[in-house]
């Protein structure tokens, strides 16, 4: 009996980026499996956002075919999530956090029809997933860059995303921060089988629990094998200055 296989989260066969009439990168040949832990690295203004907005759905590529979990991208698509940079608009809410994660499963509504007990038990069970209920009934506002993250991760997992895609994550978190945030997210993809893919340049934090690399020099993205990531060479083409990448005595990889 011939065994189906699961298809990868994302397939490119060919893909290029254009903005406007500006090429942003081309060639792009890989296929990330499911239930990857992926980082997504390249210099600035190589194009990581393009191929972030690729996956949603919210930018065609200009050529090739892409697949995600098997089908075309497309907007609103439920299995997919994005988390964006940190907003200055969250600052301002004073909307409660258990009612902005919410906002995942409801927003998109015409009316005032009120939420239905399922739905609050979602609501409860993804704060419950990243560690939100202790904050759950306080205004958005007043919370931490680490809690709001958090948030933003549990509104995706109310609607089951099998894709979460982050977008700059570390950015404004302290060292304590990054460090939950990384355990969080292990931990969503080693129990839930969630899909992760972190764009950033916070490597040292991120790269001891990431199970693959996608990675854009040269106007191409393309998978790299983890050992080829952990090289001075590479890291200081990618960052566009001297880097030393160290092993210290517990193994562990030191970026300096």
């Amino acid at each position: 009996m011939e065994v189906e296989l699961t298809p990868p989260a994302l397939h490119f066969q060919d893909v290029a980026a254009t903005l406007g009439r500006h090429p942003i990168w081309s060639g792009a040949t890989f296929a990330l499996p499911a239930g990857a832990l992926a980082a997504l690295i390249g210099p600035n203004g190589s194009g990581k956002t393009t191929l972030l907005r690729i996956v949603l759905g919210t930018l065609a590529p200009s050529a090739g075919r892409v697949e995600v979990f098997g089908a075309p991208p497309r907007r609103g698509n439920r299995w997919v999530s994005l988390v964006p940079q940190r907003s200055e608009l969250l600052d301002e809410l004073a909307l409660r956090a258990r009612d902005l994660v919410m906002l995942g499963l409801t927003g998109h509504r015409w009316g005032l029809g009120l939420p239905s007990r399922e739905e609050h038990a979602r609501v409860e069970a993804a704060l419950a997933a990243v560690d939100a209920l202790a904050f759950a009934d306080l205004p958005v506002g007043w919370l931490s860059g680490g809690q709001q993250k958090r948030l933003l991760i549990a509104q995706g997992l109310v609607h089951e995303a099998a894709l979460l895609l982050l977008d700059e994550p570390f950015a404004n978190l302290d060292l304590k921060g990054e460090r939950e945030l990384v355990a969080l997210l292990t931990r969503l993809n080693r129990e839930r089988g969630v899909t992760v893919i972190v764009d950033t340049h916070y490597l040292t934090t991120l790269l001891p629990v990431v199970t693959h690399v996608v990675c854009l020099l040269d106007g191409r993205p393309r998978l790299v094998p983890l050992e080829e990531v952990l090289t001075s060479a590479l890291l200081t083409r990618l960052y566009g200055t001297p880097v030393e990448a160290v092993r210290v005595a517990d193994g562990s990889l030191v970026i300096r």
